[in-house]
């Protein structure tokens, strides 16, 4: 299942939210809270704001990208097949433009490396990043569904895409990036192979600003 993109920024979002509530809550009596709680507060506080500052960084850096056209609905069993490798090739170019701008790109850089300037802002849009691949490689093998030989092209690769899943929250952690940044370009290259061969080449497309916003 797709994990949504901005459940993770609500997600951080509602838990300060309701620590914050909790504070207000029972007992009219002044309290004082303890120097653990505080920690916690602020862990979060903190966490909420990298978030925030990582997605409008991304936005920004995609608000350059045009937005892609309306594609007319397909009728014939022909146009559905040529439909379905149109769709393939946009939600994998989406997955591989994502994967280069915010995880490959930035790794190449240093960007990821302990001591780095802006460093833990990066590891978060490489984590968002990492989310809206998988959830676009997700979408892109249910498009190939819709046309036999890419279906058959891409059916072995789909075990590689779930294991995706639990990267992004490692990648933000920091550790083993080498490893992971790897499995992330090896997939996509993956990816761009088997549509090559069933006539599907996918090219990376950086993900516009709506197109971030509106992911699941």
């Amino acid at each position: 299942m797709p994990v949504p993109l901005r459940r993770l920024v609500l997600a951080v979002t509602l838990s300060c939210a309701l620590v914050a509530g909790a504070t207000g809550c029972g007992s009219s009596e002044p309290t004082t809270s303890s120097p653990q709680a505080d920690t916690r507060v602020n862990a979060r506080a903190s966490a909420q704001a990298l978030e925030a500052e990582a997605m409008a960084q991304m936005r920004a850096e995609a608000s350059q990208v045009g937005r892609t056209r309306a594609e007319p609905t397909p009728t014939t069993s022909a146009e559905k097949q040529k439909f379905a490798k149109t769709r393939f090739v946009v939600n994998a170019g989406l997955a591989a433009g994502a994967t280069y701008q915010w995880i490959v790109k930035p790794f190449r850089a240093g960007s990821f490396k302990k001591g780095a300037d802006g460093r833990r802002v990066s590891l978060v849009k490489a984590g968002l990043a990492g989310v809206f691949a998988y959830n676009r490689l997700k979408a892109a093998i249910d498009n190939a569904k819709g046309d036999p030989t890419l279906a058959k092209a891409v059916a072995p690769l789909e075990e590689g895409i779930e294991k995706m899943k639990d990267l992004p929250k490692q990648l933000r952690s920091g550790d083993n990036t080498d490893e992971i940044v790897g499995n992330f370009d090896s997939i996509i290259n993956d990816v761009k192979d088997a549509g090559k061969s069933a006539g599907a080449e996918v090219t990376d497309k950086v993900p516009s600003a709506g197109e971030l916003q509106g992911a699941p």
